[in-house]
């Protein structure tokens, strides 16, 4: 089975666990045997069990790259969106990336769904059911219908209407009102969650009718100037060659933090208590300071690096406007390596707290405008200092001024302060280099 999950977002709806870089999906608290997984995970987690095999090839904006690696590893398909142009221009680029990059014939099919729906194994069931169907049948489209539990302002709505010539077409339609949808339910109406089958050869014709193209790299090249547009209104809404299968099992949309309080697995993630008056509450807390509410009813309590937020539920939803005219630089963030988590902001004086996994490396860089000390807290590893190899472990430290080239391998896991100085300290003071690492770590090994 071919699949390809959805991953954007804007980091603005689970403020402040959220942010630029770490998306909703790469929040952890699910609970498992062996701590927490992030929506991220889970559904990965949940395609493999229902297809081992299953070809997955992500979605996602080039900030959150480096998460998923972080958190699913690096043996999965990465369609990178260049810029945010909604759902069809990123199902385009990613059907042209299967088909050209990974070499899928366009008389396959592939499922598209997004990655941050709450699920059981059933929903994955049906969705390897779609994919037979787009693979086997005879509509160009396959859709996913759920069953819709209450007349909700929130989704969209798949409409059947039976044609004269005894044939059922389908409408849709974006969040009507509370009696609207009760009204489209009345006739046989699902929410439409998003997912679609079809073959790659579809699509492609699509891509050369809509964008003038198909083919990966000019697609890539060029995606900035296309048209942000959504998969419902620029191919659903003008197709009458569509099936639907319906879904009956558990979903949810976890679009706000109101709904993620809804499957959470426990009241109290991370170091926080609440009194006996407190009710209805979720507590999550990043920090290493503790949390403790009192009386505290129908709330949302979270803190992180990006701050602190105290919400009732139902207001919680509106939490968007009012972080969009914030223009801060993530204070957290998960890369491919590691993580780092940002401790002290002064003038010309940044400090993070950086954490390498073991047997992994930051890439070969230099700084033009700042300087750096690292201050080992713990772990082994190999600095490289323009092509000279050090060891170093806990209570080392390494002074780096700019232009030095540098990177670090992690022995073990390796935890350090990084102390940032100068008068221009932002992410995009970076200069990467080409180094074979690990043939120098060999040799100090």
């Amino acid at each position: 089975m071919n699949i390809i999950l959805l991953s954007g977002g804007s980091g603005k709806r689970l403020w402040p666990l959220s942010n630029d870089i770490r998306s909703k999906q790469f929040i952890k608290i699910f609970r498992t045997e062996n701590g927490y997984e992030s929506m991220v995970q889970r559904v990965y987690r949940q395609v493999r069990a229902i297809d081992p095999s299953a070809n997955i090839t992500i979605a996602c904006p080039r900030p959150q790259v480096s998460s998923i690696h972080n958190q699913i590893g690096e043996n999965v398909g990465i369609s990178v969106e260049p810029c945010r142009r909604d759902t069809f221009p990123a199902i385009a680029l990613a059907v042209a990336y299967l088909h050209d990059v990974e070499r899928i014939d366009e008389n396959n099919a592939v499922v598209v769904c997004p990655i941050d729906t709450y699920v059981d194994d059933t929903y994955y069931s049906c969705i390897a059911n779609l994919y037979n169907t787009a693979m086997q049948g005879d509509k160009d489209i396959v859709l996913m219908g759920i069953e819709p539990t209450c007349p909700s302002e929130k989704y969209g709505y798949i409409i059947p209407e039976q044609a004269l010539d005894g044939e059922w077409k389908f409408k849709f339609t974006e969040k009507p009102s509370e009696e609207k949808a009760a009204e489209y339910i009345s006739v046989g109406a699902l929410w439409n969650g998003g997912v679609f089958g079809f073959k790659l050869s579809y699509i492609l014709k699509k891509a050369n009718e809509l964008l003038g193209c198909s083919e990966y790299r000019t697609l890539y090249e060029n995606y900035e100037r296309y048209k942000k547009i959504s998969f419902d209104y620029a191919v659903l809404e003008h197709e009458d060659s569509i099936e639907v299968l319906r879904y009956s099992g558990k979903w949810a949309d976890i679009g706000s933090w109101n709904m993620l309080s809804e499957v959470m697995s426990e009241s109290i993630i991370g170091d926080a208590k609440m009194d006996e008056e407190c009710d209805n509450t979720q507590i999550i807390n990043e920090l290493d300071i503790p949390i403790l509410a009192m009386g505290a009813k129908n709330m949302i309590i979270s803190a992180s690096p990006d701050g602190i937020l105290v919400a009732e539920k139902e207001r919680s939803g509106y939490i968007k406007g009012y972080i969009e005219s914030w223009n801060r630089e993530a204070m957290y963030a998960e890369k491919s390596w590691g993580s780092f988590r940002v401790i002290d902001v002064e003038e010309n004086c940044l400090t993070i707290k950086v954490v390498i996994k073991s047997n992994d490396y930051m890439n070969y860089h230099s700084h033009e405008h700042r300087d750096e000390v690292w201050v080992v807290v713990s772990g082994v590893g190999i600095a490289v200092l323009d092509g000279k190899k050090i060891k170093i472990s806990g209570g080392d430290r390494i002074e780096m001024k700019a232009g030095c080239k540098h990177t670090v391998f992690a022995v073990s896991e390796l935890t350090m302060i990084e102390i940032q100085t100068g008068k221009d300290i932002n992410v995009h003071d970076k200069i990467k280099y080409n180094y074979d690492l690990i043939s120098a770590v060999n040799e100090v090994i």
